[in-house]
């Protein structure tokens, strides 16, 4: 009990207006052993985000002082925090924004407590042990490289550092574990967010299209349409003819 009370001791930041709702999953929360601090509007939480940074932020969208993508937005130019977006907002369209966003889940009302639990497990397991084997050397793609150090977790591409959300790199060193083996949608989610739920395929392409949007010019990675991706780059530089 007492190794699962200090595994589980990461400070948690929830950001919701509706009190019964922010006291109730803290209060859950709590029980499970996090640290948990509840936040009714944006301006408490980004003083609080100025003085530490917490393990994750549980973040409603729609907040009386504004926009909780908006925020999560802005948050993810300055920190590196896995976000878990909670709100009613229930369109699809909604989803892919928090994704696109940053977000590692995204949970709509109303929601089981427990639910939310095992999904922050989930998100907090990932992002402490989701690491995979550094990959050796650089890689390379017509005349386009890439350096892609797992263990210091950078990456540069054509002499240029490139930032991905904690999402993104799982997916694309999942993709580098695999290259040039075809990685279905259903196996990303599987393998990077713990879950198999088919409406959230479409979820994996808006990953994928933010991932080719860093990278830059160099096709990295293949669509095989109606089955998933490959990553073509490879480790040795090809050959002048």
């Amino acid at each position: 009990m007492e190794d699962q009370k200090q595994k589980n001791s990461e400070l948690i930041y929830i950001v919701e207006d509706h009190e019964v709702i922010r006291e109730g999953v803290r209060q859950y929360l709590e029980l499970s052993g996090y640290v948990v601090r509840g936040f009714a509007n944006l301006k408490s939480a980004r003083e609080a985000f100025a003085n530490q940074t917490p393990s994750l932020l549980i973040q409603d969208v729609m907040l009386p002082d504004g926009d909780g993508f908006a925020f999560v937005k802005q948050l993810k130019e300055k920190v590196d925090c896995p976000v878990i977006f909670m709100t009613a907002r229930t369109e699809e369209s909604d989803r892919i924004l928090g994704f696109e966003l940053g977000a590692d889940d995204y949970i709509s009302k109303p929601f089981s407590p427990k639910e939310l639990v095992l999904r922050v497990q989930a998100v907090l397991r990932r992002y402490r042990n989701g690491s995979y084997e550094p990959s050796d050397g650089l890689l390379y793609v017509g005349d386009h490289w890439m350096c892609f150090d797992e263990q210091d977790h950078r990456l540069e591409v054509d002499g240029n550092q490139v930032v991905l959300t904690a999402a993104e790199w799982r997916i694309l060193s999942h993709l580098i574990q695999n290259s040039h083996h075809l990685v279905s949608r259903s196996q990303i989610l599987e393998e990077c967010f713990d879950y198999t739920v088919e409406s959230y395929e479409r979820v994996v392409d808006t990953h994928i299209k933010n991932i080719r949007s860093k990278l830059g010019e160099g096709p990295w990675i293949e669509t095989v349409r109606g089955y998933g991706y490959r990553f073509i780059g490879h480790e040795k530089e090809r050959t002048e003819v």
